[in-house]
């Protein structure tokens, strides 16, 4: 399970657990978690799309490299 999935679920706990609490303290609490956990997921979810990026960044880096590599070795 990616991170982004399990602090999902975990929002989704927290706010069923909010909407079940007969105390305001504990809603409170739990709406607190809900909104951490939903940050959490927010914060996985820009890494993994920078860490996606990243690699295609490399990926062309390295490609390019490899195509320069080969003009230089038909010059010769």
């Amino acid at each position: 399970m990616r991170d982004y999935d399990m602090y999902i679920q975990r929002a989704s706990e927290a706010r069923a657990d909010a909407d079940a609490a007969l105390l305001d303290n504990v809603r409170d609490r739990c709406l607190r978690a809900e909104a951490a956990w939903k940050a959490m997921a927010d914060r996985a979810a820009r890494t993994e799309t920078m860490r996606a990026t990243l690699e295609a960044h490399k990926a062309a880096a390295a490609a390019a490299e490899s195509v320069e590599a080969g003009e230089i070795a038909a010059a010769k």
